[in-house]
């Protein structure tokens, strides 16, 4: 392994757009969205194009160095960067094309859910993304994507009809129905494990406004809301999603909703939000009808612009009574700037069939996220025995698994349970594309205990 041969053969491929740690603006450019995350990597190659891919691809195989691959840069845990390794940047990679004849969108690798969304409004149009604007979308569809539409339009991975993949060895080829099936199988829930997703395909879905928006109770009436929201979600048709949790106050946590309703009947949505406010006494009511992009801006609030951040989280079946209990005794302890949300998952996405894709929890449920979150002059210490003690309290209620896109990057048996019975059809798909194991994402594919197992390569670190 020789990083000097490699920065080498990196510098002649892309010229200044290769930034190494001695460089001014690596600092910068070596930053993710969670500030909390350590890792230095040796090199950041950006890349103008599928060819510049495929040349990185190939020098850091041919020299045996780590290979990371960031797009959004969002995740928690910050896997788009690899301890000595090479970053294959995708962020110049943003271009959206809409064609509004066949509703589907083109988009380059690193494109986020503002670019499509804010291209595909002009036509009418939305996509299935997450519910921040700010979130890659290759990231986001590859593991699966909840979001606002999932009840009516599926998960992100759903609605993916292609994409345009460089493999291990530089190649590069075009998964979908009519492509590579089995590629395009395992990118609907397998994650970034079998190459670099220079471009991808979406579905578009007219949806022309959401009724949407947060209400926000007294912590005090936390357990109606909880146990509101689960009669109501219980009964919830397609059009209906629901979020649900504690955010932080200025006084300390509020209890949430925040409905996302997209049928164009809104006499039947007002019935809806009107039951949700009755659940308890709202100190805040901003939901109204909005364009889509407008519902991915509304949790940027909640995000303080610096602080660190760490995430545990576990997915339940139904928010029965004793979870609601753990929930309401977690939101008592939590510190000022972290939060507990309830997802839901429902409608489309849990009608597709487990075998259809590689994502295969597709009965409903309901992932909960538990965001520790402190300044950085703050000690981590109580923050994280915080989100242990949730997910601890939260473990004998929930699913096996969970969702991999909000698993830590230890967490590696967890994220092989969530794929049930398609794990071996995975793991023989990994063997095939990236033999070499070159690639290691969300979930990583790894599980050194296993006897089919594929030891990781992944080195991250968040606050060590």
């Amino acid at each position: 392994m020789s990083v000097a041969d490699a920065k080498q053969a990196l510098r002649a491929l892309l010229e200044d757009r290769l930034i190494t740690s001695e460089q001014d603006g690596f600092a910068a450019a070596r930053q993710v969205w969670n500030p909390a995350v350590t890792t230095r990597p040796a090199m950041i190659a950006r890349c103008a194009d599928t060819r510049d891919v495929g040349g990185v691809v190939r020098i850091a195989g041919d020299h045996g160095l780590p290979l990371s691959v960031r797009a959004g840069g969002h995740d928690w845990a910050g896997r788009a960067l690899r301890k000595g390794g090479i970053v294959l940047d995708l962020t110049p990679m943003r271009a959206v094309t809409i064609d509004g004849a066949t509703k589907t969108a083109s988009v380059q690798g690193g494109a986020i859910a503002d670019d499509l969304i804010g291209a595909a409004t002009p036509y009418g149009m939305v996509a299935a993304t997450g519910v921040v604007g700010g979130v890659g979308l290759a990231g986001l569809t590859l593991a699966g994507g909840y979001g606002a539409l999932i009840g009516r339009c599926g998960l992100a991975a759903d609605n993916l009809l292609g994409a345009e993949v460089v493999l291990a060895d530089g190649t590069t080829v075009v998964a979908g129905p009519e492509g590579d099936a089995d590629l395009w199988w395992a990118l609907r829930g397998g994650g970034g494990n079998f190459g670099v997703v220079t471009a991808l395909r979406f579905r578009l879905h007219e949806v022309p406004s959401l009724l949407a928006g947060i209400l926000m109770f007294p912590a005090s009436e936390g357990r109606a809301v909880l146990n509101g929201y689960a009669e109501i979600v219980a009964e919830a048709r397609d059009d209906l999603t629901v979020m649900t949790g504690f955010l932080p106050g200025p006084q300390g946590p509020l209890a949430f909703l925040c409905p996302f309703w997209s049928s164009s009947d809104l006499a039947a949505g007002d019935r809806v939000i009107t039951r949700l406010r009755t659940l308890g006494h709202a100190v805040v009511d901003q939901v109204r009808p909005m364009p889509y992009g407008g519902a991915l801006r509304m949790f940027d609030a909640s995000m303080t612009p610096g602080a660190h951040y760490l995430l545990r989280s576990r997915s339940l079946a139904a928010v029965e009574p004793g979870a609601a209990d753990v929930l309401v005794a977690a939101a008592r302890e939590m510190g000022p700037y972290s939060t507990l949300i309830v997802n839901h998952f429902h409608g489309a996405a849990s009608r597709v069939d487990p075998s259809a894709t590689a994502f295969a929890q597709r009965r409903p449920h309901h992932p909960v996220e538990v965001i520790a979150s402190w300044l950085p002059e703050d000690s981590p210490d109580r923050h994280r025995a915080w989100a242990d003690g949730v997910e601890t309290a939260l473990t004998p209620l929930a699913l096996p698994g969970g969702y991999p896109n909000l698993l830590g990057p230890h967490e590696d048996a967890r994220a092989r349970d969530s794929f049930g019975p398609n794990l071996e059809r995975l793991l023989a798909l990994k063997r095939r594309y990236d033999p070499d194991l070159l690639f290691s994402a969300i979930p990583a594919l790894t599980d050194t205990n296993a006897d089919n197992a594929i030891p990781s390569r992944t080195d991250t670190s968040v606050d060590k």
